[in-house]
């Protein structure tokens, strides 16, 4: 879709700090994070609404959101936890018309930062969150194999 922010960056005419990319899917950072590591996994072909993507390609998302949220777990971000949120449509706060999962890291008692992040949304460090996010990837690969 032309006016796609998300289509855009899957092209490569937009900046992100990608985290994880195959034939399907791209992850990256979420440039008004929520937390340090929020990340945003999309897949590459466009759809809409959750009623406008293929199942199997939803499960392809929902897979490589659920390495992340190990992975920051293994990574230096130290997380001890992530929230997995998908806001299907306007009424569900979906900012974005593209399908897109929230990957969002969490840590024991941070309620409080957690609600300061809502507000915020502010970058800390992109460069280094990716990489400590795909240290954590590599260290998640390693244990399984």
């Amino acid at each position: 879709m032309a006016d796609c922010i998300f289509c855009t960056i899957v092209k490569g005419d937009a900046p992100s700090t990608k985290v994880y990319e195959d034939d399907d899917v791209l992850a990256f950072l979420d440039i008004r994070p929520i937390t340090r590591g929020h990340v945003l996994v999309i897949p590459k072909t466009h759809a809409t609404e959750l009623k406008d993507l293929d199942p199997d390609l939803g499960t392809k998302v929902f897979r490589v959101g659920h390495s992340l949220a190990m992975a920051v777990r293994q990574s230096d971000l130290k997380a001890d936890g992530a929230n997995l949120v998908i806001n299907d449509g306007k009424s569900a706060f979906q900012t974005v018309g593209h399908v897109h999962l929230h990957v969002i890291p969490r840590q024991s008692g941070d309620k409080l930062r957690f609600v300061g992040g809502l507000v915020l949304r502010r970058s800390n460090d992109p460069k280094g969150t990716a990489a400590a996010i795909r240290a954590g990837l590599e260290r998640l690969e390693s244990d399984h194999s």
